[in-house]
């Protein structure tokens, strides 16, 4: 049976981040305390010797090539963020008051939420699931927040509706083990970034 372990983070935050806007695929960079928070963070061990993969979106690739020890990132597309469509740029808290039962309806999809013109996290769940059957050796990947649920989501058979089976810290690394047809199981959740 095959079992490759990887690592996974969020990156650094973002002014959307710090706004509480739903950033999806709009490119945006790491704000000056993100930059900071990646620079100080240093991958635990075994991961610090992996090799490291990270979305194309640059608030991603910048927080991969901060993270210490220092080592070339290469980009995967499959790692990319949850695409929120004709959402993105406003908060969850604008589109609850501006969308009424149509956006109450499509959070209760759980899944199958979809913003209009994006992506459901099951459809990213699918994505993650053909990225990680593809990997042969470790790697530290970093991604994106929606996208690390929908893998959560794929390790535990988390439905997506009401609280997560783990409370994930977004200042720390996750481990998981890819293991045959795409499955993913948790190894270990929240572990330090050490400073």
């Amino acid at each position: 049976m095959r079992a490759v372990p990887f690592a996974l983070l969020r990156h650094a935050p973002t002014t959307w981040n710090a706004d509480g806007r739903l950033q999806g695929l709009t490119d945006t960079p790491l704000s000056p305390e993100g930059e900071r928070a990646a620079r100080s963070w240093r991958l635990p061990a075994p991961a610090d010797a992996w090799k490291r993969v990270s979305s194309p979106l640059q608030r991603a690739r910048r927080t991969a090539e901060l993270l210490r020890p220092s080592m070339p990132v290469a980009i995967d597309s499959r790692l990319r963020e949850m695409s929120f469509g004709l959402w993105e740029g406003f908060t969850v808290k604008a589109l609850r008051a501006s969308g009424g039962e149509a956006f109450a309806a499509a959070e209760a999809a759980g899944l199958d939420f979809h913003p209009p013109g994006g992506e459901s996290p099951r459809m990213t769940m699918v994505r993650l699931s053909l990225w990680s059957s593809t990997l042969t050796e470790p790697v530290v990947a970093v991604s994106h927040k929606a996208a690390i649920r929908a893998l959560l989501a794929l390790a535990t058979g988390w439905n997506m509706l009401g609280r997560p089976p783990h409370k994930l810290d977004w200042k720390c690394a996750h481990f998981f083990v890819a293991q045959d047809g795409g499955r993913v199981v948790i190894e270990r959740l929240n572990v330090p970034l050490a400073g």
